[in-house]
């Protein structure tokens, strides 16, 4: 029995450390759009609870007018949601896969799963609106 309480006490003594050890966070999110590739996608849209991929091109006016919006929103909703950023004309497997047929078109995923597409520019308050609802 002596032996089998030191193994108690050890353990006890291990647990208690591992409690006051400071939590280091699951996941770290970023306050600005992540680059996201074909070979990205799948691993960006699980990571995150709420990731939301804006599928654009450099020849889309509208793409290149609600870029500023989205890197102002990653960093107004760091640690709530991540946003990525692909370009469609470079990744053409995820645009296909996904039906982009008309961009920019946001993607949300939640827990992995794509629940939801917002297609064309936003202006900031509408977006952000559109946004919390998934939140």
């Amino acid at each position: 029995m002596d032996e089998l309480e030191e193994i108690k006490q050890k353990k006890m003594e291990q647990m208690k450390k591992d409690l006051a050890a400071p939590a280091k966070p699951a996941v770290e999110f970023p306050d600005k759009p992540v680059k996201i590739t074909d070979a990205t996608i799948d691993a960006a849209a699980s990571q995150y609870p709420i990731f939301i991929l804006d599928c654009w091109a450099e020849w889309c006016g509208p793409c290149r007018s609600i870029g500023p919006i989205i890197e102002q929103l990653a960093k107004e909703m760091k640690g709530k949601v991540v946003f990525g950023k692909l370009n469609v004309d470079e990744n053409m497997i995820t645009a296909n896969k996904y039906r982009i047929s008309a961009i920019p078109t946001l993607m949300v995923f939640k827990n992995g799963k794509l629940i939801d597409k917002l297609v064309g520019a936003y202006p900031k308050p509408a977006l952000a609106a559109k946004i919390q609802k998934f939140l």
